[in-house]
């Protein structure tokens, strides 16, 4: 028992060395994502006065629950060092077993929504199974289960997913409470969960350790493989989450609905000031990235440009972020303020 308390204080010990750089670096990045979802919000009333109301904030909220709850677990797995780009499938994996074993038809079978995410927590065990045990690269790893994942639905579905959305899918995506959306109350209350989750427990002081240095983690008594295990597990029940999520806001499941999210995904995590070589990161920097690229997927659709113009600015984005976010600036803009 003492040895844990011991092995505890030196973990904490060894991660308030890098407390001062990573929370001056990253409360930098979550302000400057901040100031630019307010900027961008207050500088559409310029374009159409329709943008920047009230309104356009709770469709704002409500587009980005989904990539908030996306990024919370792929933000844990890049956190640990890793990479997970079997979210698509692992989206659309949620959406049609929910329509499949629940539907709209049967709704005295809520209880089976659980299982639907206990199936995609099981694929993402799968994946961080063969990344830690079989040394498969996270990127082979998840790719090869999204692949198989993909092929498996469109064998189960036979091309045409049926059934209709849950009952209670639908109550939560289109339903309100004391005036506001049900997914901006139940929003609100995931992303309490998920910073308390990341930042003031010991499996998100774990996950740190192991993205920072494993050898470090290992030698001060940190279980690595689970810790590198559970990032992909959470991070495909929130796909799965997402999945019966999005059934309950357009009624069906398709086999393509999840292919819009990986990239988004990726940058909601790296614009929020997380490393993408994992170790760094908070999960509100992550929540103001999905809600600053919510808000411009939200200005590009309502000015009807082009899908592939949002994915061309999202990409550039993330590339900025990338270039911007190096320790050398963040090392000159400290040197500058002393």
């Amino acid at each position: 028992m003492a040895q844990d308390v011991g092995q505890d204080t030196n973990l904490a010990q060894s991660g308030d060395t890098r407390t001062s750089a990573r929370v001056s670096r990253e409360t930098i990045s979550a302000a400057t994502v901040a100031i630019l979802c307010v900027v961008l919000l207050l500088g559409a009333r310029f374009v159409s006065p329709a943008l920047g109301s009230w309104s356009q904030v709770e469709t704002v909220l409500v587009l980005g629950f989904f990539l908030v709850i996306l990024s919370f677990g792929q933000g844990l797995v890049i956190l640990s060092g890793g990479l997970d780009l079997s979210l698509p499938a692992t989206i659309t994996l949620g959406g049609i077993l929910a329509t499949s074993w629940v539907g709209a038809e049967n709704p005295a079978a809520w209880y089976y929504l659980p299982v639907v995410l206990g199936v995609c927590g099981l694929v993402g065990m799968v994946s961080g199974i063969g990344v830690v045990w079989l040394r498969v690269p996270p990127f082979i790893m998840t790719m090869a289960m999204s692949i198989i994942v993909a092929s498996a639905l469109l064998g189960y579905t036979k091309g045409t997913p049926r059934g209709a959305a849950p009952d209670a899918a639908v109550a939560m995506m289109k339903s309100h409470i004391l005036g506001l959306p049900v997914p901006v109350v139940v929003l609100i209350g995931l992303v309490l969960l998920g910073w308390v989750f990341q930042s003031r427990t010991i499996f998100g002081r774990y996950i740190y350790a192991v993205g920072t240095n494993i050898e470090a983690a290992r030698i001060a008594g940190v279980p690595v493989a689970a810790m590198q295990i559970l990032p992909y597990v959470l991070s495909a029940i929130c796909a799965g989450f997402v999945g019966i999520a999005l059934v309950g806001y357009s009624n069906g499941a398709t086999l393509r609905m999840g292919d819009g999210y990986l990239l988004p995904s990726i940058a909601s995590v790296v614009i929020g000031g997380s490393s993408i070589l994992g170790g760094s990161g908070t999960f509100l920097g992550t929540v103001g990235g999905a809600i600053l690229l919510t808000t411009l997927g939200t200005i590009i659709s309502a000015l009807g440009l082009e899908f592939g113009l949002r994915t061309v600015i999202e990409g550039s984005i993330v590339l900025i972020a990338l270039l911007l976010l190096r320790e050398e600036l963040f090392q000159k803009l400290r040197s500058v303020w002393r």
